[in-house]
């Protein structure tokens, strides 16, 4: 069984063309993609970074753009985000996809906090 800890914010960030030192990548990425809250950045493997987001907040916000550009001494490093998951091989092309649906008419009869159903 594999055990997960702090992983439910968790997010890759998928470097094609290089990336920067992980102390230089620890201090810039979190202001130049505005996150928030902490957040902690390591090595996942070659071209990915494991982002662990502290809030849904800044979880959706790096998950809601299709690129973020790093940038350090005039040179930037695009980084595309992807959703982690315990299955995640950085040798395929993940086929999780993020989705945002809009129900603009729905009664307020039909929302509900998701807490409530896992208590």
């Amino acid at each position: 069984m594999i055990v997960n800890e702090d992983l439910q914010y968790a997010v890759i960030g998928k470097f094609s063309y290089g990336w920067l030192d992980l102390q230089d990548l620890r201090m810039i990425l979190p202001k130049q993609c505005e996150l928030k809250n902490e957040c902690t950045i390591g090595y996942f493997s070659n071209r990915y970074v494991l982002i662990r987001a502290s809030s849904m907040e800044d979880y959706v916000h790096l998950l809601s753009k299709p690129d973020f550009y790093i940038g350090q001494k005039n040179w930037y490093y695009p980084m595309r985000t992807l959703k982690w998951d315990p299955l995640f091989d950085p040798e395929e092309e993940t086929t999780i996809a993020i989705a945002w649906i809009s129900f603009p008419s729905l009664p307020p009869n039909f929302f509900f906090e998701k807490r409530q159903y896992f208590h």
